[in-house]
């Protein structure tokens, strides 16, 4: 595991240098989607519903939108803010474990010692353990301020960030103001039911079954053949924590190749468009999907991108050797600009005001 921070557990005149790593992590199958007729990878644009352009990320802005009105926030607004940049986790107050609530617990983090001497460390794990307390902190993270719990889990200190008491929702249910009579027999009967499910919790006991078949389904699609190549429609694999990479190798490569069997004019042709559609999605990474446009004006793109598709042909869906793969690359080139079409329509009558992002 990598350590995502570095700090220090501070209570008293004591001082706890640790290190900071997620404790969960997600077990499902990335997915990702594509054009089901070449495979290309769909991308999605930042696009202005005012003017219609594509904005790159230095000229977005935080804003916050009340229905009626739009507040814009400037990285120098929000830098402005007294934002706590501190590295320590600072114990507030030690409870009795019992008194968490379950339903506060959000992301896990592990704790590990990040000393020459661990006395500190097991010296308060030991502390925690033989009180049965549960250390309630705060500390920052990613430049936001958080309510934290700090206990012991396998000899190990675990931090988990906790929801502030205005997050959590009142449970407020007219339904259950109705009286309701149970009687003693039912009860016994529910009891007796219960006690035939009665087990010791063994979390390894318990499978997602359906990422286990999904698994199964893409390995025998695998083995059947039934797979396209990567290097032609989703470019080099991603680094862990990188930004999504584009097709603009992949699709260079294929114009090269293209060019040495289509004639000089086709290839130049060719050449054109994939160097536009490569020089666009260079510069975008995925956004949100454009919100819904009305009927009118999505019947007409869809128009236009008909219309194009026939000009450009069909893409086979399945690639069987190197010059299908030309031909599909040269096909979702084609079709690329179509598509934009449909995802830049706009009706110019009412402008759609966009949620605010939650900064993470």
């Amino acid at each position: 595991m990598r350590a995502i921070w570095k700090g220090s557990i501070t209570f008293g005149l004591v001082n706890v240098p640790i290190k900071l790593y997620s404790a969960t992590e997600s077990h499902d199958v990335e997915l990702h989607q594509v054009h089901n007729a070449d495979g290309g990878r769909i991308r999605y644009q930042r696009r202005c519903e005012v003017c219609d352009k594509v904005v790159s990320y230095e000229d977005i802005a935080k804003a916050y939108d009340d229905g009626d009105r739009t507040v814009v926030l400037t990285d120098e607004d929000i830098e402005s803010l007294p934002v706590e940049r501190s590295r320590e986790i600072t114990v507030l107050e030690f409870i009795p474990s019992d008194q968490l609530d379950p339903i506060m617990m959000q992301k896990t983090y592990y704790l590990a010692p990040d000393s020459k001497s661990v006395k500190s460390y097991v010296l308060l794990r030991r502390t925690l353990e033989e009180t049965d307390r549960t250390a309630i902190v705060n500390f920052t993270l990613r430049e936001k301020t958080r309510l934290g719990a700090l206990r012991v889990r396998d000899d190990v200190l675990v931090l988990q960030s906790l929801l502030w008491n205005d997050e959590v929702r009142e449970a407020d249910f007219p339904e259950l103001d109705e009286r309701v009579r149970v009687s003693s027999k039912e009860l016994e009967m529910s009891a007796a039911l219960v006690a035939s499910y009665e087990s010791d919790f063994d979390p390894e006991s318990f499978t997602d079954e359906y990422q286990v078949q999904l698994r199964q389904l893409i390995e025998a699609k695998l083995e059947q053949g039934d797979a396209l190549d990567t290097g032609a429609t989703f470019g080099e694999p991603e680094e862990e924590g990188g930004e999504v990479l584009d097709l603009m190798e992949a699709l260079r490569r294929s114009v090269e190749e293209s060019r040495k069997r289509s004639g000089a004019k086709a290839a130049a042709r060719t050449g054109t468009d994939d160097a536009e559609a490569d020089e666009e999605s260079d510069e975008e990474k995925p956004a949100r999907k454009t919100p819904a446009r009305k009927a009118s004006t999505r019947k007409s793109a869809e128009g236009k991108a008909s219309d194009g598709k026939a000009a450009a042909g069909e893409a086979p869906a399945r690639k069987t050797g190197t010059s299908t793969r030309k031909t599909a690359s040269a096909s979702a080139d084609a079709e690329k600009k179509p598509a934009a079409q449909k995802t830049t329509s706009r009706t110019t009558t009412a402008r759609k005001k966009a949620p605010a992002k939650k900064t993470a």
